[in-house]
């Protein structure tokens, strides 16, 4: 009497076996044909514009005659210049407007919205909020050059309501002329964060601010115990985001002042520019690239393991 032992494969289950793994490969090498125009258009319009920085950076070159070896000279400059290195020290003041202002606004206006969510005010409010969303930068910094203009708009309220001390051809003053540019970042991105982080409190279970309403928590502890860390993914991805146009900015600033007065408002975006098509410096400018690329780099990978899902 012979036993059968259960545990001994037949001969259909590895003809099934094998069968499941071939159509596995074929599957995942479909995905891959189906994945390779935009892998081909990425590598001939984004990759390989990269290396050519990178090699570029190393060269004197004027973009038409013959290069010249510079080694790291490049590099240095970046950081000895005073212009290339202030103008990194704006991008990095710009996140304060651009990032930090804006996530703090989206936030409280998120939270007031959702108490009138539904209603015609709520609709109108998340409206005029999305609005700037819609308005390219460049035509964003031309509107708000004529507001900041010695009669715009914003020198006309500070009159009406008697500071006419305060009024000033803001773009052009030499103290506020960044600060200036940062409100306009400010306006640009506060609508975009208020939409996502909008978004994100949709997904909050409601029972846990009826838990916390029971627990007797007013509307400052439901939004620190409750909205904040209900939150946390959306403040990342809003942080992310404007913390790179903070650091890569370049229509908002260059179409409002082109880096002035003086270079109270150069950004690394625009000095890349004047570099290579003003002053014919293509080497300087790649190196500032590659330095700008990289300083984006070393700010947003802490910040996405900051802000990752416990």
């Amino acid at each position: 009497m012979h036993l059968i032992n259960p545990t001994r494969s037949r001969p259909g289950d590895h003809t099934a076996a094998s069968r499941s793994r071939r159509t596995l490969r074929a599957r995942r090498w479909a995905g891959w044909l189906f994945a390779l125009p935009a892998l081909a258009f990425y590598a001939v319009f984004d990759f390989r514009p990269i290396l050519l920085s990178i090699q570029y950076s190393f060269y004197d070159w004027d973009g038409i005659g013959a290069s010249t070896w510079a080694g790291l000279e490049n590099y240095r400059e970046v950081f000895t210049d005073p212009e290339q290195l202030s103008s990194l020290l704006h991008a990095f003041y710009l996140i304060l407007f651009f990032t930090v202002l804006p996530v703090t606004l989206a936030l409280i206006s998120a939270s007031v919205m959702r108490q009138i969510q539904g209603k015609f005010t709520g609709t109108l409010a998340r409206t005029m909020l999305f609005l700037p969303q819609i308005i390219p930068g460049a035509a964003a910094g031309v509107a708000w050059t004529w507001m900041y203009s010695d009669n715009g708009v914003v020198n006309q309220l500070l009159r009406a309501v008697g500071l006419e001390s305060a009024a000033r051809p803001w773009l052009g003053d030499f103290t506020w002329a960044l600060t200036a540019v940062g409100f306009i970042g400010t306006w640009l991105s506060t609508g975009l964060c208020t939409m996502l982080l909008l978004a994100g409190i949709g997904k909050i279970d409601g029972s846990l601010y009826e838990a916390a309403r029971i627990d007797g928590a007013g509307a400052i502890r439901q939004f620190r115990s409750v909205t904040l860390p209900g939150l946390r993914n959306e403040i990342g991805v809003c942080v992310t985001i404007t913390v790179i146009a903070a650091l890569a900015s370049f229509d908002v600033v260059y179409l409002a002042t082109q880096g002035g007065p003086g270079t109270q408002t150069m950004v690394p975006g625009v000095m890349v520019y004047n570099l290579a098509f003003n002053e014919s410096r293509l080497g300087a400018a790649s190196a500032l690239a590659v330095v700008l690329a990289l300083i984006v780099i070393a700010v947003i990978v802490p910040l996405q393991r900051l802000f990752r899902e416990r």
